[in-house]
């Protein structure tokens, strides 16, 4: 008898999907600016990581004044502000945001931000972000990865949708979650609760 491949790491590995629409983090010093002197970000939701969508809402202008009204604010504050929306939010303001991991704002789009008592202008911080998989190490232990690495996901539903460059991101804070956008799920046919399997 022949021996046996080895399946690649990770290969069968079920992952609960999370689709993540359209968000802002922000610094205290704009919730302040959107939102008037000494203002703190409400909770409304908690989400993994210590993170939380917030009670608050803002509306993103693109240029030729192009606006999408209600975008979630999400907590607790962070050092830089970052505007996350899909490649479709990005046409409809007529803006060219890069697909970024989180964080990674450098030389990323403009965008204005509009709140109740006010506005900020940011130079750079509007992304697409990339698609990515939340996972403990003891998941990223079972699975076969670890942090950083890059996988390919199977959706098995009537597209049968292959994600190709996931990236992990396993931490202790993290529940097991795929994360994808709006645009993403959309033309995939996928919603959240749905589970794909890592494939390579």
């Amino acid at each position: 008898m022949e021996a046996m491949e080895k399946e690649p790491a990770g290969n069968g590995f079920m992952v609960p999907v999370g689709v993540s629409a359209r968000h802002i983090h922000l610094t205290q010093e704009h919730v302040e600016i959107l939102f008037g002197p000494g203002y703190h970000l409400t909770k409304k939701k908690d989400l993994m990581g210590g993170q939380f969508a917030a009670n608050e809402q803002v509306t993103i202008v693109g240029l030729k004044l192009r606006a999408i009204e209600n975008v979630r604010v999400l907590g607790p504050v962070r050092k830089v502000s970052q505007v996350e929306i899909s490649a479709t939010d990005a046409m409809k303001l007529g803006i060219k945001a890069p697909i970024r991991e989180s964080g990674d704002v450098a030389g990323s789009a403009a965008i204005a931000v509009v709140g109740p008592q006010g506005a900020i202008y940011l130079k750079e911080g509007c992304i697409v972000a990339m698609r990515h998989i939340h996972m403990s190490p003891r998941d990223a232990q079972a699975a076969g990865v670890k942090d950083g690495d890059y996988v390919s996901v199977k959706a098995d539903n009537e597209r049968g949708t292959v994600f190709d460059h996931v990236k992990i991101r396993a931490d202790d804070s993290f529940t097991l979650e795929m994360h994808i956008d709006t645009d993403e799920a959309n033309a995939s046919r996928i919603a959240t609760g749905d589970t794909v399997k890592i494939v390579r």
